[in-house]
């Protein structure tokens, strides 16, 4: 078997912009020729106005690298949805070695995503460069996908975020700079699917310069793995967000106390911000809302310089009636240094290592519940510890 060349052999050593059809005939042909393993892209910029049909069968689709091959949406316009489609008759494709660079200049939820994938297992998606699209991949219900050695820059919305009972899969040796929502995602609402997540891998991944959101943020789940991240310069949010939040009218799951929500081996450089009014956020942001939040293992965390604070606790409120509580929620070996007073318009809500909000936002109360602190090395901050409430407490065990 061997990979379909889709351009004449003499385009191959010259740069070239082989239009959308000789792709897309390429990806056809291969579909239905067996003694195909696919479709190899040679180096050249492929210009684009829709999206390429993955599917009937899995298909390798391979480039030179992401210097070399290169998509590209018409520069003459702008919010151009384009990418790929690949529906479950195409399960065990594997998309690699090219770059893809959008024209959006604006957000708009629905389209914009390179990879908008849905009921679909076993892709894998591979030293991809992407830019000035909506997201890299969002995973709908996708099982067992390899996501790795992926980069993602100035993009409108999330890097990648797999929701509605994606299970084992695998987010690993990728970057992501100046994303307009969270870099990486996992977030078990259930409109489209019910079942938990679980069984997911994020590893080996930094986040530069998040605009909007978190670098990385959690919504629920259970016997997910978050190792080896590196979050440095969010803008205006966390660095990381782990919270059992609502967004608007779509429902979803919390977390699940077994199999346990594990965090390790974690930097945390100069994160948090202020956002939605007065309200500041602190390099580690733990939120208990609609959903349960609870068994969180958060190990080996190196926080310096957060903006505002360093770990946050925060619970909502429905009145005088907080929700849910934070519970069952273990830290083991964290360090807190130099925050510091902010000096600007918040400064009141700042210079913590560890704060518990007593009035995060309007109408909310303070945290309720309590967490477990197992060696905790606080330095160089204005204040290591500030709880005023009654609600919540932090033991320390050093």
């Amino acid at each position: 078997m061997k990979l379909l060349n889709p351009l004449p052999h003499r385009q191959r050593s010259q740069r070239t912009k082989p239009v959308i059809q000789s792709t897309q005939s390429a990806l056809d042909v291969a579909r239905q020729d067996t003694t195909k393993l696919g479709v190899y892209l040679p180096a050249g910029d492929y210009q684009t106005t829709s999206k390429f049909n993955v599917y009937g069968r899995a298909v390798d689709v391979i480039g030179a690298g992401p210097w070399f091959t290169r998509f590209a949406t018409p520069a003459t316009q702008t919010n151009t949805d384009a990418g790929f489609t690949t529906p479950s008759t195409a399960n065990g494709t594997k998309f690699s070695g090219f770059s893809f660079f959008g024209n959006y200049t604006s957000r708009i939820d629905g389209p914009g995503k390179v990879f908008d994938l849905s009921d679909v297992s076993n892709l894998t998606v591979d030293n991809i460069w992407v830019e000035h699209t909506i997201c890299l991949l969002w995973g709908t219900n996708v099982d067992n996908l390899t996501i790795t050695n992926n980069r993602i820059r100035d993009v409108f919305a999330d890097g990648v975020n797999l929701t509605n009972g994606s299970t084992g899969n695998l987010v690993s040796n990728s970057e992501a700079r100046s994303t307009g929502d969270d870099s990486f995602a996992l977030f078990p609402a259930t409109d489209h699917n019910s079942t938990q997540e679980t069984g997911n891998v994020f590893q080996n991944l930094s986040s530069l310069t998040t605009w909007r959101a978190a670098g990385l943020a959690v919504y629920g789940g259970g016997g997910n793995t978050f190792s080896n991240l590196y979050i440095a310069d969010t803008l205006v949010y966390s660095g990381i967000t782990i919270g059992s939040l609502q967004f608007g009218s779509i429902p979803a799951l919390g977390f699940e106390s077994s199999p346990q929500t594990v965090f390790s081996n974690i930097s945390l450089v100069r994160d948090g911000g202020h956002f939605w009014g007065g309200q500041t956020f602190p390099a580690l942001w733990i939120y208990s809302a609609e959903y349960k939040l609870q068994g969180l293992r958060i190990s080996d965390v190196d926080i310096t310089q957060p903006t505002y604070s360093g770990i946050m606790f925060q619970t909502k409120w429905n009145g005088s009636t907080s929700l849910n509580p934070i519970q069952d929620t273990v830290f083991t070996d964290i360090s807190v240094s130099g925050a510091h007073k902010s000096g600007d318009a918040y400064d009141a809500k700042s210079g913590f290592g560890l704060w518990a909000n007593p009035l995060p936002e309007a109408g909310q109360g303070p945290p309720v519940g309590a967490v477990t602190f197992n060696g905790l090395n606080l330095s160089d901050n204005a204040v290591d510890i500030q709880n005023t409430t009654t609600t919540f407490t932090i033991t320390v065990n050093n």
